[in-house]
């Protein structure tokens, strides 16, 4: 069974000593983001002692208290934070600074406390970039890609692409509104690259192509009855497929991919890598992605 989460009202000061982390969120209780990174925190502590009195928790924050809570915690030792659904975004405009990639992906997921206030960053972006290299064993400005969706996972993954220079991007998404928003926001953001919108599923790629990245930023496939949001066998052999959800473990579009023999991983890789990168942040430390996966894998399965 999953560790049980605090709740804000149960939190008590940490001391002086100690070095307070965690994960934010409504509702909290499924993440494994404790495991990976108290792992992590552990190795780090082999070689830098001051790590062993650093630990990370995750609390359930309902959005009407996210408010109420950020300072709560600094107050009470935590200097840096995850968020996730639903605070990525409405954590915004209780910010003082926001680093320019998370203002550009339009969401936070990172609370690092500096200068005596809380500053905002997104690791979406440079997980999902890792994901891919080490799934794929290329970057993604070496792939033709489209990405299914036009939400705030989507726009991590859109500007992350765009950032790395990838040529050809496309969007599916069925409300072509919606993307187009997307659009719009990027560009005003100074990410002006053409972007191809799609309204129906199709290859915008061609049948010769080799370098096709298909990245899901949807919803679709969290519940194992969820359809492929994507009919794969209009793409060539070779195409890679990248799933940013990680539970349930092979969703059906990665099931279709399998039955395809194409290339194929799930979100877990991207999990780990924006917590790399968070713990990073927060701890000015090169960190290995190692002992997380041991933790988050151990944990899945």
């Amino acid at each position: 069974m999953p560790e049980q989460p605090l709740h804000l009202d149960q939190l008590v000061p940490i001391p002086p000593s100690k070095v307070g982390l965690a994960v934010l969120g409504d509702p909290i209780i499924h993440s494994i983001s404790p495991q990976m990174h108290n792992a992590a925190l552990s190795e780090l502590s082999l070689h830098h002692g001051r790590f062993a009195h650093w630990k990370y928790d995750k609390i359930e924050v309902s959005p009407q208290r996210l408010s109420e809570a950020l300072p709560r915690l600094a107050d009470f030792g935590y200097r840096g934070l995850n968020l996730t659904i639903p605070h990525k975004v409405d954590v915004l405009p209780l910010l003082q600074q926001t680093d320019p990639q998370a203002a550009l992906m339009g969401a936070v997921n990172t609370l690092s406390w500096e200068d005596g206030n809380w500053k905002g960053y997104n690791t979406d972006g440079i997980g999902l970039s890792r994901a891919v290299k080490e799934a794929f064993g290329r970057g993604l400005n070496e792939y033709r890609v489209m990405v299914l969706g036009a939400g705030g996972a989507s726009r991590a993954a859109v500007a992350q692409c765009l950032l790395e220079g990838c040529e050809h991007l496309a969007i599916y998404n069925r409300s072509m509104g919606r993307a187009q928003k997307l659009i719009e926001s990027l560009n005003d953001h100074g990410l002006a690259q053409e972007l191809e919108l799609l309204s129906q599923p199709c290859n915008p790629f061609g049948v010769r192509e080799s370098n096709i990245l298909i990245i899901n930023a949807t919803s679709v496939g969290l519940c194992l009855e969820d359809p492929s949001p994507l009919n794969l066998s209009i793409f060539p052999p070779g195409t890679c497929v990248y799933d940013m959800v990680y539970n349930p473990p092979k969703t059906r579009l990665l099931k279709q991919a399998r039955d395809l023999n194409l290339s194929y991983s799930n979100g877990l890789g991207m999990l780990i890598g924006q917590a790399v990168r968070s713990l990073e942040i927060w701890t000015g430390e090169n960190v290995s992605a190692d002992a997380m996966a041991e933790a988050a894998h151990s944990f899945k399965n």
